[in-house]
């Protein structure tokens, strides 16, 4: 099986592979401290059953990651996925001034992606995200199960009515 015939493994960061819980403070104040909740995702720790799934999906199949992250955070974004010994893969980012829900800008990568290759799964720990993804034919796994700290309120609504993350 080539390297491009292999089914996508697509995961999600925060609240997925990574753990935001220790930035969330910096979204509950008015206005949100967008800069500094987005500068401190490279002290996110690792989220031990993401990075078990990812590592274990990437021998059957060809990672990528979808985030809700703006592209400004780029850099940081591999540096930290690299620093965790996930596997290379193509990261797909949101634009600096994409606003629309995660549900609506993820659900649109993977109905593009889905054109060209099998989707085999997407992990995310945003129900909504989950539940666009599932209604589209897509095999979701929910992260939320393994205790992801970003579907507190604030997070949720940062998502759906704000696009930030």
């Amino acid at each position: 099986m080539t390297h491009s015939s292999r089914p996508l493994a697509v995961f999600d960061l925060d609240g997925t592979l990574s753990d935001a819980g220790h930035r969330q403070h910096l979204l509950e104040r008015k206005p949100r401290a967008w800069d500094a909740f987005f500068a401190a995702a490279p002290y996110d720790p690792p989220l031990a059953e993401g990075v078990a799934l990812c590592l274990e999906a990437a021998k059957e199949c060809e990672v990528m990651y979808l985030t809700g992250r703006p592209e400004r955070c780029r850099a940081d974004t591999l540096d930290w996925l690299a620093a965790q010994g996930l596997p290379e893969g193509r990261l797909f980012m949101r634009r600096n001034d994409d606003r629309r829900p995660a549900r609506r800008t993820k659900l649109e990568i993977l109905r593009r992606l889905a054109r060209d290759r099998e989707v085999g799964m997407l992990v995310d720990d945003d129900e909504l995200v989950c539940q666009d993804a599932e209604r589209a034919g897509f095999r979701v796994v929910r992260a939320a199960r393994w205790g992801a700290s970003s579907t507190t309120p604030v997070m949720r609504d940062a998502q759906e009515r704000e696009g930030r993350t």
